[in-house]
């Protein structure tokens, strides 16, 4: 695979107007729009530029179609890729002074000039706060140990991100397991492609794990831009460190609550909102008047972290740090208790006193890592057992989940059975993966106090979901509202792979011109076989359900058929026994996110021959060798929907998703 290229415009000023990751987003829009009609000309931006929700708001298709016939008195003449930048430029800037020098609601910040001319500042404290933490937790691995420890005073972390092994295994850090290592390139010194690898591995890992990074490309990686670095390693670090606000992970959470309807709402609430109720519930106990609700002002003054320690650990606190009036003494006062329980890490004096977010949630959350403080009340813990779902449920709940917050719609989903049930955030997916399906007039936006309101928003999501030709038998919004779990994960499912099959199908029309075809299941099926078959293999796949696939060497052999280098053959096992399916299954994973795949899935969903997980693990790697055959392609990941890399939003919409056992919904009687 040849090294990272990006796209090059031949104008160096138009070039500068944008990121590497904006000018891939409009190029695969570009491709898009001459795939379905073989040539774009100045006719189709009106509607193509009116599908943009930065603009929706402010211009109408005839709006934009007034202001291109001032530039361009035919609308037939065809347009090139620079020409179609231009005409953006200039109705973006259009926008913009229309709107009061304001930026555009819902813009992914097109213009170049304002992320590259504005100057993004480093926070030294918090840079210097997670070298500390990459120190402390990478320092005896055996290829960062040359390398370690980093100096906080210099940018050596942003040196040693560049060849992407060390974002890697602080990945696999916060959640272990996630990357096979044996798919990271670790040699001494690594060329173009080998770290572009890295840094795809790293982000699809990422997404993997539950970070945002929507315009983050490889390429911004490669370069170590400071900010966005550091804002991924504080989405790792965070991930990590909020490890264990979760109910299946910390049972005693229960503690917190009174009733069973309280807990199902606390495994609804996002990781940190759990951490300010622990801290609440202790404060209370210690008869701390105030409520914190951040972690910034509400915490600046040291007072609740006085109090938070002399009940967690009174054994190292005193009372007398209550009594001291200058803050930073206060300040200064905790953190020796603090240390005296190893949490002192994350914070300085000045921190506290700044009220850093992000530095202040690290230093709560190792203090509740270190003491949580709460027991295992036997009558409550029945509790938490009451909303535990099965295996199957909860993999397939995380792969949804996962797959949504990569789309980078605008809310980010904690919980799915809890946070669909209004029925916003599925109007925002669907208006994300089909543009222009939801009517955002008649959408009611959270919180949302009355029921008949949730009501609304779920049987328009129930509406769209037909009108898009997914099996609804006797399905009706309400049902979404009361949270059934079945109907809600088989909506999903089929959300899912209606996105997975369009993308498909325009790419498909793109590389070998049969437009208007509908992709099928069986397609896809057919092409991984031939695939195989053609690289000389001799691996077969039946079906999606075929058992055989359980030993990983079918997908191993695909992978390889697509890109022979990318399967190292002397790790893998022959997977006859349990731990080489293990072996085997987890560096499928990895090998396919390095490739470009991005993909939510487990090894366990291999080794059981999950059906749907199949699909789209055979659908992803599909999608990335098309996009190679496909002249002008740029990298889109094909379960990724978000800013940073679409293409769903000009992809053939009008073909029937035809059903089959695994899409099929029927609402129980």
């Amino acid at each position: 695979m040849s090294g990272f290229v990006g796209v090059i415009v031949s104008d160096p000023w138009l070039q500068s107007q944008f990121t590497q990751v904006e000018l891939r987003t409009l190029k695969s829009k570009y491709v898009s729009v001459r795939t379905q009609a073989g040539q774009v000309k100045v006719g189709d931006l009106p509607s193509t530029f009116a599908k943009l929700r930065a603009f929706a708001d402010t211009f109408s298709e005839n709006d934009i179609r007034a202001m291109l016939k001032e530039s361009h008195s035919d609308m037939e003449e065809e347009v090139d890729f620079e020409n179609f930048l231009r005409a953006y430029l200039n109705l973006h800037g259009r926008a913009v002074i229309k709107n009061g020098g304001k930026k555009l609601k819902n813009s992914v910040s097109f213009l170049k000039s304002s992320t590259t001319t504005v100057q993004h500042n480093i926070n030294e404290s918090e840079k210097a706060s997670y070298v500390n933490h990459i120190n402390t937790y990478l320092g005896e691995d055996p290829f960062l140990k040359k390398y370690l420890p980093l100096d906080a005073a210099t940018n050596a972390v942003f040196d040693l991100v560049k060849d992407g092994v060390l974002l890697c295994k602080l990945i696999n850090v916060a959640v272990p397991g996630t990357i096979d290592e044996r798919a990271i390139n670790t040699k001494a010194v690594l060329n173009p492609w080998e770290r572009n690898e890295n840094h795809t591995l790293c982000l699809n890992s990422c997404k993997a794990i539950g970070c945002t990074v929507v315009n983050i490309g490889a390429d911004d990686l490669v370069e170590a831009r400071p900010h966005l670095v550091l804002g991924l390693i504080s989405q790792i670090v965070k991930i990590q460190l909020l490890a264990d606000l979760d109910l299946k992970k910390t049972p005693e959470l229960v503690e917190l609550v009174d009733d069973s309807k309280d807990v199902e709402e606390l495994m609804g609430l996002a990781p940190e909102k759990v951490l300010l109720k622990w801290m609440n519930f202790h404060l209370k106990k210690a008869g701390y008047s105030k409520q914190v609700t951040n972690f910034s002002s509400d915490v600046k003054d040291g007072e609740a972290y006085a109090y938070l320690l002399n009940a967690l650990a009174p054994e190292h606190s005193s009372p007398s740090t209550l009594n001291v009036k200058d803050p930073k003494a206060r300040a200064n006062l905790i953190l020796e208790q603090a240390e005296k329980i190893e949490c002192k890490s994350y914070v300085s004096a000045q921190d506290i006193l700044e009220g850093s977010p992000n530095l202040n949630l690290a230093f709560v959350a190792k203090i509740f890592q270190q003491r949580n403080g709460l027991s295992a009340d036997s009558k409550k813990s029945t509790f938490a057992e009451m909303m535990t779902d099965d295996v199957e449920t909860s993999r397939e709940e995380r792969c949804f989940r996962l797959w949504i917050n990569s789309l980078g719609i605008p809310t980010y989903v904690n919980h799915v059975f809890e946070d669909v049930r209004n029925g916003w955030v599925l109007l925002e997916v669907l208006d994300r993966v089909n543009p222009g399906s939801v009517n955002w007039k008649q959408a009611n936006k959270p919180p949302i106090q009355m029921p008949f309101r949730k009501v609304e928003n779920c049987n328009q999501v129930v509406m769209i979901g037909k009108e898009l030709r997914f099996s609804l038998v006797n399905v009706a919004g309400n049902d979404i509202v009361q949270g059934n779990k079945k109907l809600i994960l088989a909506f999903l499912w089929q959300l899912m792979r209606y996105t997975m099959l369009q993308l498909l199908e325009n790419l498909r029309s793109h590389s070998s011109q049969s437009q208007g075809k509908e992709i099928t299941d069986n397609d896809i099926l057919t092409w991984a076989n031939n695939k195989v078959k053609k690289s000389g293999r001799k691996s077969h796949m039946e079906s999606f359900k075929d058992k055989s696939l359980s030993n990983g060497m079918f997908f191993l052999e695909l992978l390889s058929a697509v890109e022979p280098r990318v399967v190292n053959w002397g790790v893998v096992a022959k997977g006859e026994t349990d731990e080489d399916k293990k072996n085997n299954a987890t560096y499928i994973i990895s090998v396919a996110r390095k490739l470009g795949c991005s993909i939510f899935l487990l090894p366990e969903d291999i080794i059981e021959v999950n059906q749907k997980m199949m699909l789209t693990l055979s659908a992803s790697i599909m999608y990335w060798s098309l996009q190679r055959e496909a002249p002008g392609g740029e990298p889109i990941d094909i379960l990724d929907a978000s800013p940073s890399a679409p293409a769903e939003d000009e992809a053939a919409q009008d073909g029937e998703v035809p059903n089959d056992d695994a899409t099929n919904v029927e609402k129980d009687e």
